[in-house]
């Protein structure tokens, strides 16, 4: 696929889904605006070819210094955001603690419609545009000891959609992808901290939390949600706005 002239800013790329995104579009020929919060992502960048901007997703201001970078590096347009940036805490409701339940919240819904807010007026004003939501099986179930977790994921499936409904007459479309569990460090960690919630071995936990719910009994790799990105990214794609994309091996047939 060749995205050559089109520019693109993908959050939380430094590892997981955003990398593999990165990556794959680095390949199509896009200039990439590669955001982490983690200063190693530099790294990645360079080896990619991309650009690497860091910012605390969790302090407003420093969403918005973001939107503004990317727009002047980019020479006043990203053609397409991908909202990726996340991270969770497994806790009872009664038990989580409320900054951490807020900073998720501000990570994972207010910062996506913070970059949207910026950067959708220049897709708008060039007739075209591709704003993808990174959500979740999560973003239309739930599963205990994720509260912020969860809304924020259904949150984020309900901005999707109205955004999608705004853009679509000016050539802009709106998608969420929503994976059940990806192969990812994030998911690595929610093994090791499921187990203690659960008093599960991590081999239960991927087994009889994870995997139970689905109909394909595998993790997702990364590779393939970014593969899935790029589809969306297509002209054959165009006609697909305001979706929760269900990549999630089954888990909500049921």
């Amino acid at each position: 696929m060749d995205l050559t002239g089109k520019t693109i800013l993908v959050t939380g790329a430094g590892s997981g889904i955003g990398r593999a995104i990165a990556e794959a579009f680095s390949g199509s020929k896009a200039r990439v605006f590669l955001h982490d919060i983690e200063a190693a992502a530099a790294d990645l960048a360079g080896k990619i070819g991309a650009e690497f901007l860091p910012a605390d997703l969790s302090d407003p201001g420093a969403v918005r210094e973001l939107g503004a970078v990317a727009l002047e590096r980019s020479g006043g347009r990203i053609d397409i955001l991908i909202n990726n940036a996340g991270f969770q805490h497994v806790a009872k409701v009664e038990e989580f603690p409320e900054e951490v339940w807020m900073k998720i919240i501000q990570v994972m819904l207010v910062a996506p419609f913070q970059l949207i807010r910026v950067l959708l007026p220049a897709m708008k004003q060039q007739g075209w545009g591709r704003i993808i939501n990174i959500g979740s099986a999560h973003s239309v179930t739930a599963s205990p000891f994720k509260s912020a977790y969860v809304s924020a994921k259904h949150g984020l499936l309900g901005l999707t959609r109205c955004v999608a409904l705004e853009a679509a007459p000016f050539g802009v479309t709106v998608n969420a992808i929503c994976p059940a569990y990806v192969r990812t460090p994030l998911v690595e960690k929610q093994i090791a901290d499921q187990a203690k919630v659960h008093g599960l071995s991590e081999d239960e936990v991927v087994k009889k939390i994870m995997l139970e719910p689905v109909a394909i009994k595998r993790l997702i790799e990364p590779v393939e949600v970014a593969d899935f990105a790029l589809y969306l990214c297509t002209e054959a794609a165009g006609i697909i706005t305001g979706s929760a994309q269900m990549l999630d091996l089954g888990w909500t047939a049921r």
